[in-house]
């Protein structure tokens, strides 16, 4: 068996609305939630994504704020991950994200290797951000701009994000 199919790439990114999802202000970002998750499903490298009984994630809770909202994926690696992020659909998002989301001072975004066939909970991916809060990138919650391999040693070498459009450090 190879690493790859030994271990996953979760990924968690939360986000602070500035408006009701139900809104004028978040009518583009809500009108285009099904069509992004609809490209992250047939996108190479999907795995798995968090979602309730409307086929998105916005009516789950975490860190206990009603203004946050949670999306959580698993990847096969960071490769897949970022060739779905940065191009189409949830490119164009991406860079209107100020439009619909506060601007953070801390980490919203946290990657971490899970074994393959793992789904990881929200809880887990509170304590992700929140080690990556705390302590910056490790093994244990990590960023794209850097990133570890899946067996926790040295740090991978940083991918180049565009500044408009990557997760902070």
């Amino acid at each position: 068996m190879t690493e790859a199919t030994v271990y996953q790439l979760a990924q968690v990114n939360i986000g602070r609305l500035k408006a009701p999802l139900d809104s004028p202000q978040l009518k583009a970002f809500v009108d285009n939630l099904d069509p992004v998750n609809a490209d992250a499903d047939s996108a190479d490298g999907f795995v798995w994504r968090l979602e309730d009984e409307s086929g998105d994630a916005t009516d789950i809770a975490v860190f206990g704020d009603e203004w946050l909202i949670i999306n959580m994926s698993v990847w096969r690696d960071t490769n897949a991950l970022t060739a779905y992020m940065y191009q189409g659909r949830h490119r164009e998002m991406l860079a209107r994200r100020r439009e619909f989301f506060e601007r953070a001072q801390e980490a919203m975004v946290a990657l971490w290797w899970v074994p393959a066939g793992h789904r990881p909970t929200v809880a887990e991916a509170e304590s992700r951000l929140l080690h990556l809060r705390t302590n910056g990138p490790t093994p244990y919650a990590f960023t794209l701009r850097t990133p570890y391999p899946s067996q926790g040693a040295e740090p991978l070498t940083a991918l180049e994000l565009p500044d408009d459009l990557g997760c902070p450090a």
